[in-house]
């Protein structure tokens, strides 16, 4: 307020100049105190509060971009055929997930921003497409498995405690 104050004294106490006749030496001659003028760009003035807000919505959108870059990773290892470490992938998901929900129901009124809700629409895409990958691995997994089982139980056994329909194929 008081910066306010003394640049609008500052403004007033300057002299009045003819700039239209002026000469170069004149105008080195009588050179004008600064004045500080508000900036005028195409930006509106933001004030304290849409300056929050907009902090918010950015510590959201970082915390989706984050969460959405951890599950791409993830999903490009998967349909690559990279080793992978699921422990590391699953406690990074989750923290970042973790962050997100909190950040959320900090910021819910945040909700309705047109860029918050496309970047948790893209975040949607992006978990169900690994979740469907993870899924078809995870089928593999189980139906390996069962062949493992099933294999070891048919070395293990002489056949002597199965039955007549077990030994038949039946």
């Amino acid at each position: 307020m008081q910066a306010q104050d003394s640049a609008a004294a500052m403004v007033i106490e300057q002299p009045v100049v003819d700039t239209g006749v002026m000469t170069t030496e004149a105008a080195e001659a009588d050179a004008l105190l600064p004045v500080l003028l508000p900036i005028m760009s195409g930006e509106a003035v933001v004030d304290g509060a849409d300056a929050a807000r907009l902090d918010e919505v950015r510590g959201l959108l970082a915390a989706i971009r984050r969460l959405e870059s951890i599950v791409e990773e993830e999903t490009v290892a998967l349909t690559t055929r990279q080793k992978i470490d699921f422990d590391d992938f699953s406690a990074r998901k989750s923290r970042s997930m973790l962050e997100f929900v909190r950040l959320m129901r900090a910021r819910m009124h945040l909700g309705g921003d047109v860029e918050v809700t496309d970047e948790i629409q893209r975040l949607r895409e992006k978990l169900e497409r690994n979740r469907s990958i993870l899924e078809m691995h995870y089928d593999a997994v189980r139906e390996i498995a069962g062949i493992i089982v099933k294999a070891i139980k048919e070395a293990e056994s002489d056949g002597t405690y199965t039955g007549r329909a077990a030994q038949d194929g039946k």
